[in-house]
């Protein structure tokens, strides 16, 4: 006989295909299941429920395959406590440790419900205590594990809560990822009610954007959003910067020139030499200051004083002083900025996306603009729900974006 479990879930299981995932990923985990209960919703907006009772080989293929049942929003039946483990060395999780999603999720510690901060895929929870003595649990990543940390370890006493798709909240709760034959002017509207709403709310506004704003000549509906009040943070790269600042400062952006629309003479050189300035001053807001840098969207985000962070990879040029090459530095700081987030703007930029759509709450709605359709499905993929999609070129989404936003967006 294998270990057994008996779980449920809630929602909308038909019309979403989500009951036939549940069921596949049984059977990829070598499990088995009966259905013992299945209750359909009457109307369209009632919600369905199933009790399934599952099987595997161990317990260990057991816990693994309820923590990935947990992806899907599904709950064991009997929750008793959850189970803690100390972390032996730094960076590594005690073995059989709970895997994390980016749902919201709350562990039960002798027998009272505890919600997890700052919720996170892929990551371990560490069991703490507050300054007033009461249990604390959040999300650790794996780099920050330190030896003597207590880990939950197995998927006993944690459930998950699935967002609820509310149409009224949410414009883009009905659509899949948009392909490029919808009416484009409708989903501007709606990414820009979407971000009225948002900052009405209090909530911040996150935009992740790739060196395409630049190459397709949006930097000017870019620095018309952040002088309204539409950016509250910007995650990059080296090269969204690197190739804005030798905009501002050459016209060009890879040696091709923004007005002409053609390559100039030593154009190649532009970049590097725009990085060779920057690094001269000290960094992006050391140039603003002293006056070498006067346009453009670093200039937009430091004249607004609008936090940024860039993160580099092993292809950068230069980089930039601003830039973080320690990869995990960088997440640390990515982090930091997804306090009151309500909305996240993904632009021309794949691996920035999936790295930002890692580490954001499923609470979270993001929309990912790109010429190219996989890197809209990639982070689906990679298990970001929340995620929607619009198959466009940036440059003519950002244009009508700060035409809706900011009608006199030009005088900026």
């Amino acid at each position: 006989m294998g270990a057994k479990e008996t779980v449920e879930i809630t929602g909308h299981l038909m019309d979403s295909g989500i009951l036939s995932r549940i069921l596949d990923d049984i059977r990829d985990y070598g499990g088995d299941y009966v259905i013992e209960q299945f209750d359909v919703g009457h109307e369209a907006q009632d919600p369905s429920s199933a009790r399934i009772a599952i099987e595997a080989a161990d317990e260990g293929a057991l816990q693994r395959l309820l923590m990935r049942l947990q992806t899907r929003g599904v709950n064991q039946v009997a929750l008793g406590d959850a189970a803690v483990a100390s972390a032996d060395r730094d960076g590594v999780l005690p073995d059989g440790f709970y895997s994390t999603t980016n749902l919201e999720t709350q562990v039960r510690l002798d027998g009272t419900w505890h919600e997890v901060e700052n919720p996170e895929m892929d990551c371990g929870l560490v069991v703490s205590s507050s300054a007033e003595g009461a249990p604390r649990v959040r999300t650790v990543p794996m780099s920050d594990v330190r030896a003597g940390m207590r880990i939950v370890v197995g998927a006993s006493g944690i459930r998950v809560s699935v967002p609820s798709a509310d149409s009224a909240a949410d414009p883009f709760a009905q659509l899949p990822s948009d392909s490029s034959e919808r009416p484009q002017a409708v989903l501007v509207r709606q990414v820009a009610d979407t971000m009225r709403q948002v900052r009405a709310a209090g909530k911040r506004l996150l935009w992740v954007a790739g060196p395409g704003v630049v190459h397709t000549g949006a930097t000017p509906a870019m620095v018309a959003l952040i002088r309204a009040g539409f950016v509250d943070a910007l995650f990059a790269g080296n090269a969204l910067a690197t190739h804005d600042i030798e905009s501002a400062l050459y016209g060009t952006s890879l040696g091709i020139d923004m007005n002409m629309g053609q390559g100039v003479e030593h154009g190649h050189e532009h970049h590097v030499r725009a990085l060779n300035t920057i690094r001269k001053a000290g960094s992006i807001r050391h140039a603003v200051a002293d006056g070498t840098l006067t346009s453009g969207i670093m200039h937009a985000l430091v004249t607004e004083e609008r936090p940024y962070v860039l993160v580099g990879s092993v292809r950068d040029d230069g980089p930039l002083p601003d830039v973080h090459t320690d990869v995990i530095e960088g997440q640390r700081a990515m982090r930091a900025q997804l306090h009151d987030v309500g909305y996240c703007l993904m632009m021309a930029t794949q691996l920035h996306s999936v790295a930002t759509g890692n580490i954001l709450p499923a609470s979270v709605p993001l929309v990912c603009v790109d010429i190219n359709p996989s890197t809209v499905t990639k982070l689906a993929d990679r298990g970001t729900s929340q995620g929607r999609g619009i198959v466009t070129d940036v440059g003519l989404f950002l244009e009508q974006l700060a035409l809706e936003l900011v009608p006199d967006h030009r005088r900026y």
